[in-house]
This record gives structure tokens, C-alpha cells and sequence, in this order.
């Protein structure tokens, strides 16, 4: 009992009550993330479109997301975190019902474009935010705990959905909607602003120089922009599982009930193991654990080529979990590493772009390529990818942590009062975990 208690503390204690609010609204807003995980089904079954009229639905959303993420890391840093994060969540349960009202194709159409759009406009507000409150030293348990709330959330959500679309497909809609709200509410009452107010310093004065544009700065960053083109990639083939593998299991015979319970296994695998995994991957070259992460999420989707029966689609989810695992915490700390501390909202939003422009093409892409070239060569291709991925991790990774430790004395972070468990003495071995001898690298 001491033992559980003590690593009950060490993963928990310390951290700042901002961060246990922006904790509890992930898993609140996550409880409800109904519609994406049936959007492909339901746009295929319920509403009659063609498997290439879904995917340019799905692809609008990404193309929303991209223009949200980067609207929503400039407001970030201009306007503050707080009122990004809560336009940008009334406005995605606004659009969230709209899209589930919706009948003509350019009405979903619209509505999926505007929904990407006010979702992913959040996703640079909260990132900044978490940065901003949580300090280094703490921040890979901080992240795998928000990891955990995000899948624990997903994995109740997929299960609660596959039985609620088969009651009324509206119900996802409406769910997710007031969990969107209620979100929004938790932040607007227990949270503060935490963007500090600029210092100005004339050039010269103490090494200042005059600064140069954010655009210029972020496109001359070619080391970080290599990093957002690998998650690039990395994205293409883990969307799949939203976009082609719902499809490829119903045209298996298989139900969304079924889809559902398979899907919810990288919910539940995450939720049972993602807590252990910082302490597994402590004070290890983050280069090697993001290359072991991308063959092994290329491996499980790789073998989805072969997958026929429920309990086959189910090992190939469980097998690229474990990648994801993986590839989570090294990739969020390192993303925090990598932002200048006066760009952190669009640093966050750039890397968010890398999703947004995968989901806009990763369902068209593997649309086409299941269609030209057969539902193996989709998911073999995934293989080959992640191996890709891989080989270039470890290339490049001792250059992004040289870099990572040329930003840590300009990215520390305000300390808040911790809550009320006890936080552990500071460990040289978790300081470690952000910063290993030699580098590595997220959904």
C-alpha cells in the first residue's frame, strides 16, 4: 500500500490547480467526443454519401482545423489564452449541432469545415497554457496525465457512441455539444489568464536585439519544422483509424456497435498503461523512443491488411497503441522545449497545422489509394511510412535537442501554489526524462 500511495504521489503530487482544471475539462469535453469517431459511418450509412464524398467531408474539417490552429495560435498570443479557449469551444458546440441538423452535402459540407475551424482553434490556447503553468521539470508527467484523461474519455466515448448511434445519430451531436459547454464553463469560471505581459528592451540593451517576426522566425526554424513534418507524416497513417478503418470493418460485416468496442481498446490500453510509461521511458534517448514508437505504429497498421474477424482488427489496435503510447509524452515535451517562450501560441499552433493538414488528406489519400490500389497496399504503405519515420527520427534527433537545450534558459515558466497533495522532492531522473543525453519525440 505505502508503495502504490508513494507512486500515486510522485505521478500526481505537485502540480499546479491549473492544470487539474485544464485536466478535468479534457476528460469532460473527451467523454463526449462522439462525432468524430462515427463521422465516416455515419456520413457512409446513415446519409447514403459515397466513401469519396465522406472522405472530402473529413477533409474539410481538416482544412477548417488548419485555419483554426493558426487563427487560434496568433489570437493565443495576442489576445490571451483564456478567450481563445472559450471562443473557440461555444463556437465548436454551436457548429457541433448545426453539422448534426444538417442535411444537403454542402451543408455537412460547410458545417464540418466551420466545426475544424472553432475545435482546433483550442488546440494552441491549451497547449500554451499547459506550458505556461506547468514547470519543466514536471511537465512529461503532466502530459502523460492529460494523455490519460484524453483517452480515458475516448475510450467511454467510443463504447457509449456505437450504442447511441444505433439509437439516433443525432444523440452524438447533442452530446457532444454540452460536454463542448461544459467545458467552456470550467474554464471560464476556475481558470485564469496565464499569458505574461511583454517586456520591452531596447536593442542593445542586455544582448537584446530588435526581435523579427513570428512568421519569419517559425519558417527560418528549420529544425522544428522538420519535427512538424515528421508528426506530418506520423498523422497521415494514424488517422486512418477514423477515416478507412471504420469502412474497411463494415465492408468486413462488422457493426458500429463492433467498431466501437474495437476502437475503445486504444482508450482502454492507454488509460491502464500510459501512466507507467514515463517512469518506462525515464532518462532514454527520446530520438530512440520515437523511432521504436513509429515502427511499432507501422507494424499495427500495417497488419490491418489481414485483419478479417473483430478480435484481428482488435490486436492490430492494441499493437499501434502501444507506438502511440510511446510517441506521446517524448513528442509533447519536446514541443514545449522547441517554443520560444514569446511564440508559444503559434509555435503550438504550427505544430497543430501538421494535424489539421493530415486530416484534410489523410481520409481523401487513403480513399484513393483503398480505392486504385486495394484496401493491402493501403495499410502496407502505412508500414512503410512509419519505418520512414523512424530512420529520419534518428537522424535528426541530436539536432532538435541541441536546440532544445539552447531555448531551456529562455522558456522557464511561472511556478503556481501546487494543490493539496504533496508534491515529491525534485528528481535529477525526471529532469532527465525531458532532456536525455540524446534526443527523440504525439495525437
Amino acid at each position: 500500500m505505502r508503495t502504490v500511495r508513494g507512486w500515486f504521489r510522485e505521478t500526481t503530487g505537485g502540480l499546479p490547480a491549473t492544470f487539474w482544471y485544464l485536466w478535468a475539462g479534457t476528460l469532460i469535453n473527451r467523454l463526449g467526443s462522439f462525432v468524430l469517431i462515427f463521422l465516416a459511418i455515419y456520413l457512409t450509412q446513415e446519409r447514403g454519401f459515397s466513401e469519396l464524398q465522406a472522405g472530402l467531408v473529413l477533409g474539410l474539417w481538416g482544412v477548417g482545423g488548419a485555419v483554426g490552429t493558426t487563427v487560434g495560435g496568433m489570437l493565443t498570443d495576442r489576445w490571451g489564452r483564456k478567450p481563445t479557449l472559450l471562443t473557440a469551444h461555444v463556437g465548436a458546440a454551436s457548429m457541433m449541432l448545426a453539422l448534426g441538423f444538417a442535411r444537403p452535402l454542402w451543408a455537412v459540407a460547410a458545417g464540418a469545415l466551420l466545426l475544424g475551424l472553432f475545435a482546433e482553434a483550442a488546440r494552441p490556447a491549451f497547449g500554451a497554457m499547459m506550458i505556461d503553468v506547468v514547470p519543466e521539470r514536471d511537465r512529461l508527467r503532466a502530459f502523460s496525465l492529460n494523455y490519460w484523461a484524453i483517452n480515458l474519455g475516448f475510450a467511454s466515448a467510443a463504447v457509449l457512441a456505437g450504442f447511441a448511434a444505433e439509437v439516433d445519430y443525432l444523440l452524438l451531436f447533442v452530446i457532444d455539444a454540452v460536454t463542448t459547454l461544459t467545458t467552456a464553463l470550467v474554464i471560464f469560471v476556475k481558470v485564469r489568464e496565464t499569458r505574461q505581459p511583454k517586456v520591452s528592451v531596447p536593442a542593445g540593451v542586455g544582448g537584446a536585439t530588435v526581435p523579427r517576426s513570428a512568421l519569419r522566425t517559425i519558417l527560418s526554424d528549420r529544425i522544428y519544422l522538420g519535427f512538424v513534418a515528421l508528426n506530418l507524416l506520423s498523422a497521415l497513417v494514424f488517422l486512418q483509424h477514423i477515416s478507412m478503418l471504420p469502412i474497411a470493418m463494415g465492408e468486413d460485416g462488422l457493426s458500429t456497435s463492433t467498431y466501437g468496442s474495437v476502437i475503445a481498446l486504444n482508450g482502454v490500453l492507454i488509460v491502464v498503461g500510459q501512466l507507467f510509461v514515463p517512469r518506462l521511458i525515464r532518462g532514454r534517448s527520446r530520438s530512440h523512443v520515437l523511432a521504436l514508437a513509429s515502427v511499432v505504429m507501422g507494424v499495427g497498421f500495417g497488419l490491418t491488411a489481414f485483419a478479417e474477424a473483430a478480435w484481428f482488427y482488435g490486436l492490430t489496435v492494441l499493437i499501434w497503441t502501444l507506438g502511440e503510447m510511446l510517441n506521446s509524452p517524448s513528442n509533447s515535451t519536446l514541443i514545449a522545449e522547441l517554443s520560444p517562450a514569446e511564440l508559444r501560441g503559434r509555435y503550438q499552433g504550427v505544430f497543430s497545422l501538421s494535424w489539421q493538414v493530415a486530416g484534410a488528406v489523410a481520409p481523401v489519400l487513403g480513399g484513393l489509394v483503398r480505392q486504385e490500389a486495394g484496401n493491402v497496399t493501403l495499410w502496407l504503405g502505412c508500414a512503410v511510412i512509419g519505418a520512414v519515420i523512424a530512420a529520419v527520427h534518428l537522424l535528426s534527433g541530436p539536432a532538435r535537442e541541441r536546440r532544445a537545450v539552447a531555448l531551456r534558459p529562455l522558456t522557464v515558466p511561472p511556478v503556481e501554489p501546487a494543490t493539496a497533495l504533496v508534491p515529491p522532492a525534485p528528481q535529477a531522473a525526471e529532469a532527465a526524462a525531458t532532456a536525455p543525453a540524446e534526443p527523440s519525440t504525439t495525437r
